[in-house]
């Protein structure tokens, strides 16, 4: 039992030191929200951190939660009005740095959604990065977490 333990124990860590040591991209705190249960429209936010040695650019998002699932941000124009706009030429994520999508910032925003949004729902969400390519992450619902709105 002990050598079962340290054998899947040691296996994670190298699993784990593999992925930073190929230059991967990591995702973490990743959530997902929306209005409320009639929402047709809901985000996601987390942390992307690349432990490469050159830049990246996450390029797109695809998730079949809705109809449509753009990169997003908020931005405030001459009048001072702050709308959302579709963000086209992606999102930088420099080498050996964490980049936060966050609410009132850039984020993940899912349109048209397929079905409500409950907390502990877990979402499959796949991120499209210029050199990484393809990382899929599973984004949990949590309709509670109430954080401050930042922005970039």
């Amino acid at each position: 039992m002990k050598i079962k333990l340290f054998i899947t124990a040691f296996s994670a860590f190298l699993a784990f030191s593999s992925i930073l040591s190929a230059g991967q991209i990591v995702i973490s705190d990743a959530y997902a929200r929306s209005a409320g249960p009639l929402a047709k429209a809901g985000a996601a936010y987390m942390k992307i951190m690349n432990h490469s040695d050159e830049s990246d650019r996450l390029i797109g998002v695809q998730s079949d939660i809705a109809k449509k699932t753009e990169l997003h941000t908020h931005l405030k124009d001459d009048n001072g009005v702050i709308r959302m706009v579709r963000i086209d030429e992606g999102i930088e994520i420099g080498s050996m740095k964490e980049h936060k999508l966050v609410r009132g910032g850039q984020h993940i925003m899912f349109m048209g959604l397929k079905e409500a949004f409950k907390t502990g729902k877990i979402i499959p969400v796949t991120l499209f990065f210029e050199i990484s390519g393809e990382v899929g992450v599973e984004i949990v619902v949590d309709q509670d977490r109430n954080e401050k709105k930042h922005s970039h």
